[in-house]
């Protein structure tokens, strides 16, 4: 079993998150999958956003806000 350092992208509404989570490789089952702690700080990021909770959500991730491009 191995671990690899990845980012991942959580988006709701107007505002999206990078995470850092750790994807873990097996021999065995379906990889790469997240440790259960990695896929519980991606739930709560998401429901921070989801709740307007900025200050909850920057300290699980980097946090941006959307802003379309005339065109």
């Amino acid at each position: 079993m191995s671990t690899k350092r990845h980012t991942k992208i959580v988006q709701e509404g107007n505002y999206v998150a990078q995470i850092d989570v750790e994807l873990i490789y097996s021999d065995e089952g379906w990889s790469p999958y997240l440790s259960l702690e990695d896929a519980y700080k991606l739930d709560d990021v998401r429901e921070a956003l989801r709740q307007g909770n900025l200050k909850a959500a920057s300290k699980l991730g980097r946090v941006y806000k959307l802003t379309r491009v005339a065109g």
